[in-house]
């Protein structure tokens, strides 16, 4: 491969990256409106599209390990192609909460509202994608911005769930034992969803932290 062809290459690692990131973004968004609207249809099909993102993501870490074993990279060049095989997994991991939140959906009696569900997705989702900005534009100092607010999302899924819980034991399932089934399936369900959603926060902080040591080599988040 010539010069010119390794530099085309790690440039299109990093805009495939990038691409497979926005499309795990769009499964979540997706998830979340079927969470909060009951469509059957659209969570089906978040629960279909993940085969597709598990594809591209097996290419894309053959791409990384293609470019390692016969380019020999080195420096910042193999920094940046080992934090993007890293940062695949973690935009992988996203796709796959976002099929959490479509079986969620389906399995669901009626839309979730006794917590805003989509405030907290909304969060997280920006979490997410604020670190795949500091990725493409290797960014240190946005990578320290989006650890930074991660603890605004814990807090927010924090009292979401202490919420849920209160809203169980306030309220009234009557004496019908299936009625209280069906209101413990539906909290676990929620409890469920909550947790989710801040692990969608988490893997864009490591996204954050493996950028920010692809451009520093500065490991204070990975940490």
């Amino acid at each position: 491969m010539t010069r010119e062809g390794y530099r085309a290459s790690l440039d299109d690692l990093r805009a495939d990256v990038r691409a497979l990131g926005d499309d795990a973004l769009t499964q979540l968004d997706d998830g979340l409106t079927a969470l909060e609207t009951g469509d059957d249809d659209l969570a089906e099909a978040v629960i279909d599209g993940d085969a597709e993102i598990n594809d591209r993501y097996l290419e894309l870490e053959g791409d990384c390990v293609d470019l390692l074993a016969l380019q020999q990279p080195v420096a910042s060049d193999l920094r940046f192609v080992a934090a993007s095989f890293k940062i695949l997994t973690d935009l992988e991991r996203v796709a796959d909460l976002a099929t959490n939140l479509g079986r969620y959906a389906l399995a669901a009696e009626r839309p979730a509202d006794e917590v805003d569900v989509r405030a907290i997705g909304a969060d997280a989702r920006d979490q997410v994608a604020a670190a795949l900005d500091a990725y493409e534009a290797g960014d240190a100092e946005a990578c320290r911005a989006v650890a930074a607010r991660d603890d605004e999302l814990d807090a927010h899924c924090q009292r979401a769930s202490e919420r849920v819980v209160r809203d169980l034991l306030e309220g009234e399932a009557g004496e019908d034992s299936w009625a209280v089934e069906r209101v413990l399936d539906d909290v676990s369900r929620l409890l469920l969803t909550i947790r989710d959603l801040e692990r969608v926060g988490d893997h864009g902080v490591n996204v954050a932290a493996r950028t920010l040591y692809m451009i520093e080599t500065d490991p204070e988040l990975l940490y």
